[in-house]
Parts: C-alpha cells; sequence; structure tokens
C-alpha cells in the first residue's frame, strides 16, 4: 500500500488514497493502530484516507492512533487538502471536504517548494502582517515563482461552533457550557465546552507547560461526564491576540498541534472574554491564526501543511 506521512504544526497523520488503495473496511482500525505506532510501524497520531465524496469534493476518513474514529480534525483537512493539489487530483484552489458527514470548506495557498521545518510560515507570516485581515489576502499574494508552485498553507472555513450539551452531553439540557466547574484528579477545574465537529473542554490556565498531561489528559478522557471522552486543551493567555496550549486527543494522546482544539480555545477565549476575535495560537509544533466570525457565526483557521515523505509498505 502507498502512503504519504504528513503533518500539520507536528500533528502528523498517514495519508492513503483511497481512490487507489482498497482496503475493506473492517481491516482499518487496526491498520490505524499498526500503522501509527511510533516504534513497530511508520509513526504517526492517526491514519488518514481520502476518498470520493457524493456531496464534496473529497472524503476525509479518519483513524485516530488506537483505532477509533474520529469525525474531524483541522491539521489533517489542512493536510488533505495539499495532497490533492499536489498529487494532481485537482487543480482547483478552493475545494470542499466531507469529514464526519460535515462539509468543510478549504482555500489553498500556493507558495515554493521548501524543505525544513518551517515550511508554509513565510505564508502564515503574510495572513498576519500587521493589519491585515486574512480574508484580504489573495492567492496571488502568497504565490512564489521559480521553482513549481505547492501548497503551503490552507485556510478552512470550520464552520459553526456548537456548545449545546446535547453534543457535549455534561451538563442538563438548557444550561450553558461557559466555565462551567469539573472535578478531576481531586481538583476543580473550569472548564468551557465546545464543539468544532469533534468535542472539546477547554480550561484556562497558567503556564500550561507545567502540567503533567500524561497523568491529566486521562482524568479528562475518561472522565464519566464524557461518555464519548473528550479532546481537552489546556490554554494560557498571553495577551487578547495570542494565547498558547497544550492538547490531549482522545484516542492519541498529548499531541503537538491541534485545530480543531486551537478553534475551539479562541471561541472559549473569546465567550470567558479573555481573547479577540483573532488570535494567534500558538502550540509546541507550531502556530495557526483562528478567526470567529461573529457576524457570520463562522470558524477560520490558517495554518501549514507539510508533506514528509512518500512510501510504500506491505500490509
Amino acid at each position: 500500500m502507498k502512503f504519504t506521512k504528513m503533518h500539520g504544526c507536528g500533528n502528523d497523520y498517514i495519508y492513503v488514497n483511497g481512490f487507489e488503495e482498497k482496503v475493506a473496511k473492517e481491516w482499518k482500525p487496526e491498520l490505524a493502530r499498526r500503522l501509527s505506532h511510533r516504534k513497530h510501524g511508520i509513526g504517526g497520531d492517526g491514519l488518514i484516507f481520502i476518498n470520493p465524496s457524493e456531496k464534496a469534493d473529497f472524503a476525509m476518513e479518519m483513524f485516530n492512533a488506537d483505532g477509533t474514529r474520529a469525525q474531524m480534525c483541522g491539521n489533517g483537512i489542512r493536510c488533505v487538502g495539499k495532497y490533492v493539489y499536489d498529487k494532481g487530483m485537482t487543480d482547483a484552489m478552493y475545494l470542499t471536504v466531507e469529514s464526519g458527514g460535515e462539509v468543510k470548506y478549504l482555500e489553498l495557498m500556493l507558495g515554493q517548494e521548501e524543505e525544513g521545518p518551517d515550511v508554509g510560515r513565510a505564508s502564515l507570516e503574510m495572513c498576519h502582517d500587521a493589519g491585515k485581515e486574512l480574508e484580504e489576502v489573495t492567492d496571488r499574494e502568497l504565490s512564489c515563482t521559480g521553482k513549481r508552485d505547492t501548497v503551503k498553507s490552507v485556510r478552512v472555513n470550520m464552520g459553526t461552533p456548537v456548545l449545546s450539551p446535547l453534543l457535549i452531553p455534561v451538563l442538563a439540557e438548557g444550561d450553558s457550557a461557559v466555565n462551567v466547574p469539573i472535578v478531576a484528579g481531586g481538583r476543580e477545574y473550569r472548564m468551557t465546552c465546545v464543539s468544532m465537529g469533534n468535542p472539546h473542554a477547554v480550561i484556562f490556565v497558567n503556564e500550561p507547560d507545567r502540567i503533567p498531561l500524561e497523568e491529566t489528559g486521562p482524568l479528562f478522557e475518561h472522565h464519566t461526564r464524557f461518555p464519548e471522552r473528550v479532546n481537552t486543551e489546556f490554554v494560557e493567555v498571553v495577551d487578547r491576540g495570542h494565547c498558547f496550549l497544550r492538547v490531549w486527543e482522545r484516542g492519541t494522546g498529548e499531541t503537538l498541534a491541534c485545530g480543531t482544539g486551537a478553534c475551539a480555545a479562541v471561541v472559549a477565549g473569546v465567550l470567558n472574554d479573555l481573547t479577540k476575535e483573532q488570535v494567534r495560537v500558538t502550540m509546541p509544533g507550531g502556530e495557526l491564526f483562528v478567526e470567529w466570525d461573529r457576524n457570520t457565526n463562522l470558524v477560520y483557521m490558517t495554518g501549514p501543511a507539510v508533506t514528509v515523505f512518500d512510501g510504500e509498505i506491505n500490509i
């Protein structure tokens, strides 16, 4: 089976072209567990198949490292956009990708082919240039000349954030999901629950680096208030336009970045009057720029997409 290893801000996945590689549905969870293993497999935070879709240009079928299905991944879907463009599966700069039954809208941003850990950062910096609104950045401004153009970063319309306890069943129907208490490991935290297609518990703290995430993360993931488990973000507000977060993802553990988690953190920051609606989100693996347009109630995320290597493996 042919595959491509890719990452967005260090959140790495194994990508498979589902148009060409046919894998039985019942084999996929075990395949995800085996290939994601960082000692005995390729290594990654999960496995993503890029498949045909009846209601979008492409479909993203995603499995966590433990083999469980995931509805959505912000870093993963950006890499899907890069994959299909760079592999010649489309020439479009605007794409629709179905994930977990929902359709997301992608805008691809081009640049020169580069190597190294800072691929995509130039276009991100252009997006965040002083006083420049994200929507004012055009493909032309992000294009380079010379070497073959490739996708360096992707802006994703992540859709409408959801605060309903019906989707994140931690509260009684009708109660607020903003700044509510939760006890984990004998300590009380305040959390804001946001769904970006997958559930998040956002907790604002001082010095997230001091939190023993290997101990604390599972307490939230397997908390009785989250029967379907949850992704947990520990967020420090640096200033109203900048925050830093660490994330514990259900089914995977700590990852270097989480796109949907960054979006959830910004929504939670606005709801708690801690941040602006446009925020630079720093994570151990890199940075994303997130905007919550309150007029349309849509969240936009811009970040890099990087190809690490192509390969082939016997399965």
